[in-house]
């Protein structure tokens, strides 16, 4: 039997790469099925789409929301499908930290092993014999083989290995707003978060081509002695084929479990991925500052919304005296419970900062925020040693917003731990872009959180409260989204 050239890491590498790039590319459909537009500048203006994967129009003549452009793709193609952001965003996590492992060991045995000297590139003359051998290919023919690899493939496993691999990484991690909030520079060399989002959704085009092109040569150069070196470390092992077709229905069926357990227990779903998903989203939220600065002359003209304003008498009666008899309530366990109407929060030293802002779908918006420091009403009320947390109550019951929208009831309230309440551009807003903040925006208060995405930051405030643990909280899981629709408690990306 004829020994394969290739290591036995490199292939168990290899079956472990394409099984979490097919769990990264379908958790990455769903969650771009929430927002399926990609743009080239952080303004996500109508309109100016590089790319549009969904039909549905944009109602006009009344008040639009961002969730109404979600689109209800397949499980048969997103993971888990069916608009469940959250879980899709659960699983896109999951699989890139595993995935990253994977192929840092795999890089590091690379150079350990001295296997890279047949997969880096040592001489230009690579590029013309790279050329011959795609016009051997184009001619339906096969180039000489090489050692193991030829010349063009070579030059493309290489490219995939230390280009498209760290470059999609690279544009995933900016997109993450504790990111892009604490670097603000790191995401600029991508122009942007949007542009850094096309950019990763053509690497992962780049990832599905390659896939194609790759196995149509693997069945070219021999299907049999090709997928034995790969898979059964022998080039000539009689089997090869059939294992080759266990091992694509072993990751098919994983996909199906994978999909089918989080449709029929989301609950449990969610809380086996945030063994792997939670801690890194909380040391984000607490290690990465937000230091953004930006001019004011980039802020955006027309700033997208989400969530409907509240309805109801109350909150009409504070609308129809422009807020002038609403208080904010700040309790729990405190030293000073306190009583704060907007006269009261002006009063205190105000902070403005013009920053990007994150919506967890996608779509950005640059603004100029005002108001008051988190960190100097908490001051003020005096957090108690066993205060944990902060919650953050709203004016709007989301019995009001249609299910096909948004299915749930209650008011909306969301938690941030107490330590990321003290960041410095943790900010109660009141104005936006040097005007009273607007009722689609949240008035007559709003949260803003600049390293966490936009649904953490509760608009139509009317209490802030300060608790020991989250559990007692509504249904328990650290926010009205996180207890309806599986999101993350952080969301640091």
């Amino acid at each position: 039997m004829a020994v394969s050239t290739f290591p036995d890491w490199l292939r168990a590498t290899h079956l472990l790469n394409v099984l979490f790039l097919t769990l990264l590319a379908r958790s990455g459909l769903e969650i771009l099925s929430s927002f399926p537009k990609l743009y080239w500048d952080d303004h996500c203006a109508h309109g100016t789409e590089v790319l549009k994967l969904t039909r549905k129009p944009v109602p006009t003549g009344r008040l639009t929301i961002g969730l109404e452009e979600e689109e209800r793709w397949s499980p048969l193609l997103a993971l888990p499908g069916r608009r469940n952001l959250g879980l899709g965003r659960h699983w896109h996590f999951a699989s890139v930290i595993v995935w990253i492992a994977t192929g840092a060991v795999y890089v590091v045995l690379l150079f350990a092993s001295g296997e890279w000297r047949r997969l880096v590139p040592s001489s230009w003359s690579i590029a013309p014999d790279a050329l011959d051998a795609a016009l051997t290919y184009l001619s339906f023919d096969v180039p000489a083989p090489g050692d193991p690899y030829n010349a063009l493939q070579q030059l493309v496993y290489f490219s995939i290995v230390f280009g498209l691999a760290p470059l999609t990484i690279a544009t995933g991690a900016a997109m993450s707003p504790a990111l892009i909030g604490r670097f603000p520079g790191f995401v600029h060399l991508f122009g942007g978060k949007q542009r850094a989002r096309t950019i990763h959704f053509a690497c992962l085009a780049g990832f599905v081509l390659f896939t194609i092109a790759h196995t149509a040569l693997v069945a070219l150069h021999g299907l049999r002695g090709r997928l034995g070196e790969i898979m059964l470390g022998a080039a000539d092992a009689e089997h090869a084929v059939a294992f080759g077709l266990v091992a694509l229905a072993a990751i098919v069926a994983l996909n199906v479990i994978a999909t089918a357990g989080s449709l029929r227990s989301p609950r449990g779903a969610q809380r086996a991925l945030d063994v792997l998903v939670a801690p890194l989203q909380q040391v984000l939220s607490r290690a990465l500052v937000s230091r953004q600065r930006y001019d004011r002359a980039l802020v955006t003209p027309r700033h997208r919304i989400n969530g409907f304003p509240p309805k109801g008498e109350p909150y009409e009666r504070l609308r129809a005296d422009s807020f002038a008899s609403w208080q904010l309530e700040v309790g729990g366990l405190v030293e000073r419970p306190l009583r704060l109407g907007l006269d009261a929060l002006r009063r205190l030293e105000p902070s403005t900062q013009v920053v990007t802002h994150n919506c967890i779908q996608g779509w950005t918006g640059v603004a100029e925020w005002t108001g008051v420091p988190l960190a100097r009403v908490l001051e003020l009320c005096g957090p108690l040693p066993a205060a944990r947390f902060v919650v953050f109550h709203a004016l709007d019951d989301k019995a009001d917003t249609p299910d096909e929208v948004e299915p749930g009831t209650g008011l909306f309230y969301e938690t941030i731990e107490l330590a990321v309440a003290r960041h410095p551009q943790a900010l109660l807003a009141y104005e936006m872009n040097g005007e009273p903040l607007a009722v689609e925006h949240g008035a007559p208060l709003r949260l803003r959180l600049e390293n966490q995405l936009g649904f953490k930051m509760v608009k139509w405030l009317r209490a802030i409260e300060l608790v020991d643990d989250v559990a007692q909280v509504g249904d328990g899981h650290g926010g009205w989204k996180e207890d309806h629709v599986y999101f993350g408690s952080a969301a640091a990306i």
